[in-house]
């Protein structure tokens, strides 16, 4: 069978997507006072959301329960979206279009405001 390429092509789309919402939860996190290496540590960069979205850590274990995830996922995005001034809306592009707006508030002028009460 011959193959067309199109694997190879999503390989490279899915490393350049993953790449910059890397690169992008590093200035997040620098905004936000914390180590922007923070971005590229499995777990530690979970830790690191949580305080940053004023969540406690022991969230974290929550995030293991299916469908629970879920709405803990919802709850950190929201208190993302607002530590850094955005609204709802922000918050659902962050949970259904991550690798386009975590940029979007790396990017950005927005500055960090602190974790919401």
């Amino acid at each position: 069978m011959e193959e067309s390429g199109g694997g190879a092509l999503n390989t490279w789309i899915g490393i350049l997507a993953i790449g910059v919402t890397v690169a992008s939860m590093w200035r997040v996190f620098a905004k936000a006072g914390e180590p922007g290496w923070a971005a590229i540590v499995p777990i530690y960069n979970t830790v690191v959301m949580m305080k940053i979205a004023g969540k406690p850590m022991w969230w974290i274990a929550l995030l293991a329960v299916p469908v629970v995830n879920v709405v803990i996922v919802f709850m950190v995005y929201n208190n993302l979206s607002k530590a850094f001034g955005a609204g709802t809306g922000f918050t659902l592009g962050l949970v259904f279009l991550t690798w386009l707006f975590m940029p979007m508030l790396g990017f950005s002028d927005r500055q960090y405001r602190g974790a919401p009460a």
